[in-house]
């Protein structure tokens, strides 16, 4: 894992945005968060991995996976992602010896797995009855909800040969899991969100960065006092500094860190509500859609009312749901996700393909008057600091 000072980059890549049936433009669900060289990937569906390969995205870069749920469209890429991130091979039939299994090395620490409860069960017995050996050791840590069990791994199986015993059951506090994972410069809470399944929101928030610099406020008095230019970067950093004259020069406040909400398959995210607050920007999911004189799929009967009943009674939400959640929380941009098949993810080449998913825009767009974008397969696109904050 690489020591970060500072985030320079802080770049989203969509690289699955189907909901449960992948089509020919959508993938299933995948997002790659890089934050400067490194990447963290949020969801983990069937050929993720070949995403990767057609993307930016760097796989050796990977150090963290988060697992929203263990719907099969969220997690089915990730043992063949695992096998291949990890220099994975074909092991032998139970009772024969395979001097592989003492091969595992741990040079850089193992790559760190965060899901609820049965993620941990889910990868140790897909490795084991697929006979499959990993060069490199992987963790998981568990976001237990009360109801979990404290302790155990709903599995009998021991653990498997490259899985790390240090992995956590994180128990909630007043109702979330608070700083998962945390570092000088980035930190990870999440929140259960309502689903047909337990099912769970990250937010990632970066550490307060320095306040906008005004050299012009500081250098006569640095001049005045012969004092060395290098105190700048001090300064820079709100530290206060007192010149050879008692003068005492006070640094700009620092100023809050980019917020990034990132949700899983839902029909209400009250529960992250809180967690999520002035998010800069929101990944909201929008399954289902009612358009009418867009969608040639519509039913004659279907209204807008009969379209919401029925994506909510799935677990899922519609694009009105979404911008009424973004508005709530006052997300900064709303990007909206996990589409149904019948919506194309070639709007960015296709006229009709577009005229849809502007459609579905607009159906937000009636709930929340921030940015809304409806993402795509490969989409990417840098979460800057915003201005009002400067």
């Amino acid at each position: 894992m690489t020591a970060r000072r500072g985030l320079s980059s802080f770049n989203l890549t969509f690289l699955g945005t189907a909901s449960a049936q992948p089509s020919l433009t959508r993938n299933h669900s995948a997002l790659a968060l890089r934050l400067n060289s490194d990447v963290w990937l949020f969801d983990c569906g069937e050929a993720t991995q070949h995403q990767i390969q057609r993307s930016k995205v760097k796989m050796g870069k990977i150090e963290k996976i988060f697992i929203t749920h263990t719907h099969g469209d969220h997690i089915f890429g990730l043992l063949p992602l695992l096998a291949s991130m990890l220099n994975g091979a074909g092991g032998t039939a139970d009772g024969v010896e395979d001097p592989r299994l003492h091969m595992v090395q741990d040079l850089l620490g193992p790559i760190e797995i965060y899901g609820p409860f049965g993620t941990r069960a889910y990868v140790r017995n897909g490795l084991k009855y697929t006979h499959t050996l990993l060069g490199a050791p992987y963790v998981v840590h568990e976001l237990r909800l009360p109801s979990d069990p404290l302790d155990g791994d709903h599995t009998s199986l021991a653990l498997h040969a490259s899985e790390s015993p240090n992995g956590r059951n994180i128990l909630q506090t007043n109702g979330v899991w608070s700083d998962v994972y945390h570092d000088a410069i980035v930190s990870v809470s999440a929140a259960p969100i309502l689903h047909s399944v337990p099912c769970v929101g990250y937010v990632v928030t970066e550490a307060p960065i320095p306040g906008k610099m005004e050299p012009a406020k500081y250098i006569p008095h640095l001049k005045r006092t012969k004092t060395p230019m290098s105190v700048m970067s001090r300064l820079q950093q709100g530290e206060s500094i007192e010149l050879s004259d008692g003068t005492v020069l006070q640094g700009p406040l620092k100023r809050p860190g980019r917020k990034l909400v990132i949700l899983g398959d839902t029909y209400d995210p009250s529960p992250i509500a809180e967690l999520a607050s002035s998010a800069d920007l929101l990944i909201h999911e929008a399954t289902n859609a009612h358009l009418p004189a867009l969608d040639s799929h519509t039913k004659a009967e279907d209204t807008f009312e009969s379209v919401e009943a029925r994506t909510k009674s799935r677990g899922h939400s519609t694009p009105q749901m979404a911008g009424a959640f973004a508005a709530r929380i006052r997300a900064r941009h709303l990007v909206l996700n996990h589409f149904s098949a019948r919506y194309p993810g070639n709007d960015d080449v296709d006229p009709t393909a577009k005229t849809i998913m502007e459609g579905i825009a607009r159906l937000a767009e009636e709930h929340h008057s921030g940015k809304i974008t409806c993402a795509r397969d490969f989409m990417s696109f840098d979460v800057d600091v915003p201005q009002e904050h400067a």
